[in-house]
């Protein structure tokens, strides 16, 4: 059996399905390490323009696998400290890939999002959610802290501080009309895959270098020290794409001619 399955349901958006719904798709090695490489993998395939990622069954990721988490890769030999610093190296490796993936990455959240299950959404770049979903920051819950794989950084990025010191310290469920209330998710959708789907067709009509700039500029946007510094790299990037590509001129006559751009990014 698969753990993890991709699928193409248009050319230009691929969807990647944690596949171990009696488990809830929580993070087992043997579910991660297959995810980890199947995302690089769709990194280097340029005609895919938007990765979509979702879960099998009625859980989107429960986080921490308690029962079967299975062994991490080239731990062989290692003290018992060593082994736990080096498996969560490999579960943070994915937060990394997710962000510097050069497509944009859509969760579709079908149900439970828990602990590293909230991480894993968070890393993404959009987040859709069914109804029935909910996040947890469970560490807490646990008896561990609630900060791991990036949470405690992006988390009050994407709701504020205050609303992140709440929900983290409090491990409580936070369900999906309050997700979207406080921009923890774009929007609920029934068919969330689908409407995820259809959002990386839309991305994928506009130029590729223009969308991949956008992308690092937003994620780079929440390092940035300062606005002038940040401003410049925009600027850059704006006009790597205005002088390099003929996008622009295409897009004005587009729009006389009451037509679609057709985006070729050449000269």
């Amino acid at each position: 059996m698969s753990f993890v399955l991709v699928e193409r349901p248009v050319p230009e958006v691929a969807v990647v399905t944690l596949n171990r719904p009696e488990r809830m798709n929580a993070m087992a090695f043997d579910v991660m390490v297959p995810f980890r490489d199947q995302l690089v993998e769709l990194g280097h395939d340029n005609s895919i323009r938007a990765v979509v990622i979702t879960g099998a069954g009625r859980g989107f990721c429960s986080g921490a696998d308690q029962e079967s988490a299975g062994v991490p890769p080239h731990v062989e030999g290692l003290t018992r400290p060593t082994y736990a610093l080096r498996s969560m190296e490999m579960l943070e490796d994915i937060t990394l890939t997710l962000r510097k993936l050069h497509q944009p990455v859509i969760a579709a959240i079908n149900g439970a999002a828990i602990g590293g299950g909230l991480c894993l959404s968070l890393a993404c770049d959009i987040r859709i959610a069914a109804p029935a979903a909910y996040f947890r920051a469970a560490g807490i819950n646990n008896g561990l802290t609630a900060s791991e794989l990036g949470l405690s950084y992006l988390l009050p990025r994407a709701i504020g501080s205050s609303r992140a010191n709440e929900i983290m310290l409090t491990g409580r469920d936070v369900q999906a009309e309050e997700a979207e209330r406080i921009g923890l998710v774009s929007e609920i959708a029934e068919d969330v895959v689908g409407r995820a789907v259809e959002i990386g067709q839309r991305i994928a009509g506009w130029s590729q270098p223009g969308v991949e700039l956008t992308k690092r500029t937003l994620v780079n946007g929440l390092d940035a020290s300062s606005l002038e510094g940040h401003m410049q790299a925009e600027g850059l990037g704006q006009l790597y794409v205005r002088i390099l590509t003929s996008n622009f001129e295409e897009a004005t006559r587009a729009r006389k001619e009451k037509r679609p751009a057709k985006f070729t990014d050449d000269r």
